[in-house]
């Protein structure tokens, strides 16, 4: 049995094959859900190559332009969907800014407002155009990618961290708001993912003349589960959040970490 069968899906951030929001889109065509697509202008090329393999595989998806900073093309995505399939049931706000990346003192204002922007900003837009159709429809399920560092901290991530963590107290407050819509909102808590982005964190330790292989063994050692998660592990837990497994499950932060920081 397909876990969801004719729901309606919006994932953003979906243009890498390596990503969490294209393989997260992926695993929801796979269980039956009709899918959404979108991505930064400059990105349509890599999303649209992403719809033609999946409707190629005979799933009903489609692609989007969004920047998730832009509150309108927010709004006209959503209806877009609307549109097409009559409703929308599935929200997953998975863009994200690498910006908040950096030295504290070294930071710059504009990687601040990119890290607010797109961490911040985004969900709270698409939240914004999805509520009304999903309350109006009788519920939906919203997830949020924020991070385990939203729960905790590291060095020289401040600005990664903190609006990682004001998203999952963002998705606490909406859950709370809404729950009596029958609109479930939960975070998800991805730790050492291998996406396009981990390079970026790999980054930080070979600019300090650390060797690039050793750092990304070491990572993966540092998890107690002992490796590097995939896309599809996220993946997989969005879906099952999204299901009727997950139906008592709302304001949740659920870490996706193979037990890295456990407890968190």
């Amino acid at each position: 049995m397909k876990l969801l069968l004719d729901k309606v899906a919006l994932v953003t951030g979906a243009a890498h094959e390596l990503g969490m929001g294209f393989n997260t889109a992926k695993k929801l065509a796979e269980a039956g859900a009709k899918v959404v697509l979108s991505d930064l202008p400059e990105r349509q090329e890599e999303v649209e190559a992403r719809v033609l393999e999946l409707s190629q595989q005979g799933y009903e998806v489609m692609s989007m332009v969004l920047d998730v900073t832009d509150s309108s093309q927010a709004k006209v995505c959503v209806e877009a969907a609307v549109q097409k399939w009559g409703h929308i049931d599935i929200l997953f706000n998975n863009a994200g800014s690498p910006d908040g990346v950096g030295a504290f003192l070294e930071m710059t204002d504009a990687q601040w407002d990119s890290s607010y922007q797109v961490n911040i900003k985004g969900p709270v837009s698409l939240c914004r155009a999805v509520i009304p159709f999903m309350k109006k429809q009788g519920g939906g399920v919203i997830i949020n990618n924020a991070s385990l560092l939203g729960l905790g901290s590291k060095a020289n991530l401040a600005g990664y961290c903190a609006t990682k963590a004001a998203l999952i107290s963002l998705s606490k407050t909406l859950a709370a708001e809404f729950a009596e819509d029958n609109i479930r909102v939960n975070a998800i808590c991805p730790g050492n993912i291998w996406t396009q982005m981990s390079e970026l964190e790999v980054k930080i330790y070979t600019d300090q003349g650390q060797n690039r292989e050793q750092v990304i063994e070491q990572m993966g050692k540092e998890v107690p589960i002992g490796r590097w998660g995939k896309a599809t592990d996220v993946a997989n837990s969005v879906v099952f959040l999204c299901s009727e497994h997950g139906s008592y499950i709302t304001g949740a932060a659920l870490p996706v970490a193979g037990a890295l920081v456990a407890g968190l």
